[in-house]
């Protein structure tokens, strides 16, 4: 009985849990969001960790991805006055079974009151979710 009652509560809680963690969309969209905010606290190095296979870059190649990182916040600041903060936006992100993708909808705001929506491929691997 104490058995059946624990197993009974194990059930429940892992529901629980599975519901409010939320639908697989916005767990991509909140993980996208996190990495764009690197960009915005000016975190590029942490930015780049949120790309699939960036644990297994050659450190050559991990120094131009920053470099290119670098450039795309530069241009941000060129064009925008940078990056100023990180929404999720109201779409609700896709899901491509083909290609085993899930779409994630950003907006981003920058600091001269301009919005651009964008969206983030990301793929979950190994229990987290990373961008493609």
């Amino acid at each position: 009985m104490r058995r059946l009652r624990f197993s009974l509560l194990t059930i429940i809680f892992s529901l629980l849990w599975a519901c409010s963690s939320g639908s697989p969309e916005e767990q991509a969209a909140r993980a996208a969001r996190t990495y764009y905010q690197h960009l915005v606290d000016d975190r590029p190095a942490e930015f780049l960790d949120g790309k699939i296979g960036a644990d297994s870059l050659p450190a050559d190649y991990r120094a131009q991805m920053l470099a290119a990182i670098n450039q795309y916040r530069a241009d941000m600041l060129d064009k925008h006055e940078g990056l100023s903060a990180v929404e999720i936006s109201s779409n609700v992100g896709r899901q491509d079974t083909t290609l085993h993708l899930t779409y994630a909808f950003l907006l981003l705001c920058y600091g001269d009151s301009t919005q651009e929506e964008i969206t983030v491929p990301m793929v979950h691997h190994d229990g987290r979710w990373l961008m493609k």
